[in-house]
């Protein structure tokens, strides 16, 4: 017997239950590893910006474009290209446009058809047909494969069957659905996989219109960021990241993602903040919201003295007499006498009006069919890390101390540190989505904020923000990884502790912008470590100058692209317009990577090994075929 055991071989029996069975899949297996790698997309730090990430998407970060030009450009030129790319980006509102202005001809709709058919032939080229077909829409699989397999022959036959079947397409008035099934087809093909890492909520107005974009995507991962973490704890019921989630939610202004998308009503709060308050503006809301932060976190650090935060406790370093706070730094004034709910003598202890509000808001959250259901894809797609051939993908940091070596963590009465502490991360999570007890709730806060979290990574400053007007108090201390990061020796000290080759491995990173407009480059460490933040959210593009990094890693090399602001769909339907990106070339292969050499083909082959011990069973008889 080789490496599986009897009892594994006989199970695997079952599906392959005779020699051919077995020599028909090795042989589709072995094939499979000769194909090119399937192209990577990487992304991060979407924060709601639904138009931005949705376009991103559909133009697969300028790869649909360069395709195009490569197949059509020297026949049709630059503008013919660009617009194919728009049918492709959005068919149904392309072409109805198009047909609103009269331009959709006969002719116009068969070239359209011919071009898209030639476009996703290129495109499967990398893949199996099976899987192909598998990529194809729902109902247009044999029309779509029929388009896409065109054998040539000395009577043409096949060609004459190809111009049947667009002809029947348009008799029919089949055009738009198929073209709309072709536009999406390429799209599957161009990116095999995508990669998100981290951070799909908050500052934008739209992150359910992100998710449900996302839901749409057949092979797609998530690492979670220190924003979507607040929102699983938020919708697994931790009331310290449900009152963030409303106070950022109000400081952005962003309460009909609340309202309307998840029946989340932010009525009660007015309420309250009118009888407590005496006001229910946008500035009392986020006051209100500030404090009951306040008491939530303090109490939860009170719960947990391991977590060593208690210089985050506040509340009870204001004197109120005077108002003041005191600091590191020293006394500094507050910006308000107004705390009408805070007892001096126990300040984190809630009002009862407070308490009702709490308990209101802790059921609406968890009772949101549409929140759980986003958040349970999020949850189920994500992970705290993931190393995916060759590279280290996560969204904060990797905890390091001030020399630079891996910060030693204690949580529950054990130490944690480097892959150790991400792990435990991942379980923490886990635990608090499934069983929702208290003690994994507060955790989730901590991973939000927390001064050790790998998915935070410094300090934060929210009391200082809200109630010191002196904004020499507001800098929030970071990790001492973000003094390292830039170190290629502490980069391949971070890929051998995940176990990928220091030589040949990437680590590729969100949460913190790149400031490019002031020269601040996103690759890192040697060209070891990627930082692909570099600003989707519209807030951030003033200090970015850019809107956002996307990352591609094909089966030829690595390549960067910066973004330029998007400008919207409707400037892409009237002018064809397309989000004007920059390519950097990071790596070149020095040969193309085919799927022997990615993760996919480590697993095919040691499916190969199993077969082949199957085969060699049954052709000595130890097993009886079926």
């Amino acid at each position: 017997m080789g490496e599986f055991t009897r009892e594994y071989l006989e199970l695997l029996s079952e599906k392959y239950p005779n020699t051919a069975s077995v020599c028909s899949e090795l042989i589709n297996l072995r094939a499979i590893l000769a194909l090119p790698k399937g192209t990577e997309h990487f992304i991060s730090d979407l924060h709601g910006e639904s138009g931005a990430v949705r376009h991103i998407l559909n133009n697969c970060s300028g790869v649909i474009l360069e395709k195009v030009r490569r197949l059509f450009e020297g026949l049709r030129g630059e503008k013919a290209c660009r617009a194919l790319c728009s049918i492709i980006y959005y068919p149904r509102e392309e072409l109805g446009a198009l047909r609103e202005r009269g331009e959709l001809t006969p002719e116009r709709v068969r070239n359209t058809l011919e071009d898209l058919c030639l476009l996703a032939e290129t495109l499967s080229s990398k893949y199996t047909r099976s899987y192909v077909r598998e990529s194809m829409p729902a109902g247009w699989e044999f029309v779509l494969d029929e388009l896409l397999h065109i054998q040539r022959d000395e009577d043409a036959n096949q060609h004459r069957y190809h111009d049947a079947i667009l002809d029947s397409i348009i008799a029919t008035g089949a055009v738009d659905s198929v073209i709309i099934a072709l536009a999406e087809l390429v799209k599957r093909l161009a990116v095999d996989r995508l990669h998100v890492v981290g951070d799909i909520f908050d500052r934008g107005p739209d992150p359910a219109g992100i998710i449900e974009t996302l839901m749409r995507r057949r092979r797609i991962d998530i690492q979670w960021g220190n924003h979507d973490i607040l929102w699983l704890g938020a919708a697994a019921g931790s009331p310290a990241c449900i009152f963030t989630v409303l106070r950022i939610t109000c400081d952005y202004g962003n309460e009909m993602t609340l309202e309307r998308r998840y029946g989340v009503s932010l009525r009660a709060l007015g309420e309250f903040c009118e009888r407590v308050y005496g006001s229910a503006s946008q500035k009392t809301r986020k006051r209100a919201l500030s404090v009951l932060g306040f008491k939530l976190e303090g109490q939860v650090i009170k719960r947990h003295p391991g977590y060593g935060m208690d210089d985050r406790l506040m509340l009870e370093r204001i004197n109120y007499n005077d108002w003041t706070v005191e600091l590191e730094s020293g006394v500094y004034p507050l910006n308000t006498t107004e705390l009408p709910t805070v007892d001096p003598a126990d300040p984190y202890r809630l009002s009862a009006e407070e308490a009702a509000l709490v308990d209101e808001y802790v059921d609406a959250f968890r009772e949101s069919q549409p929140l759980r259901r986003h958040l349970d894809f999020i949850y189920r797609k994500g992970s705290t890390y993931l190393v995916c051939n060759g590279n280290l993908l996560y969204h904060g940091c990797i905890p390091l101390t001030a020399e630079g070596k891996f910060a030693r963590v204690r949580h529950g009465g054990r130490w944690y540190s480097g892959k150790a502490l991400m792990d435990y991360a991942d379980a923490v999570v886990k635990s608090a989505w499934v069983s929702g007890d208290e003690s994994a709730l507060d955790m989730m806060w901590y991973l939000w904020c927390g001064n050790d979290s790998p998915f935070s990574g410094r300090v934060f400053h929210t009391f200082e923000r809200a109630m010191v007007d002196d904004k020499s108090t507001w800098a929030e201390p970071r990790n001492a990884y973000f003094r390292y990061w830039n170190d290629e020796k502490t980069a391949r000290m971070i890929l051998a502790e995940f176990g990928l080759d220091p030589d040949t491995g990437h680590i590729i990173n969100g949460h913190t912008p790149v400031k490019a407009v002031k020269g601040e480059s996103p690759v890192k460490a040697g060209g070891r470590l990627f930082v692909i933040d570099g600003g989707f959210c519209k807030a951030y593009q003033k200090t970015t100058g850019i809107a956002g990094y996307t990352l591609i890693y094909s089966s030829h090399g690595i390549g960067l692209k910066s973004h330029r602001p998007f400008e919207g769909v409707a400037k892409v339907l009237s002018e064809n317009a397309d989000i004007e990106s920059d390519s950097v070339n990071i790596e070149t292969f020095p040969r193309r990577r085919y799927i022997a050499d990615s993760d996919e083909g480590a697993v095919l082959r040691r499916r190969i090994a199993a077969l082949d011990e199957l085969l060699a069973l049954y052709r000595s008889g130890e097993i009886v075929e079926k």
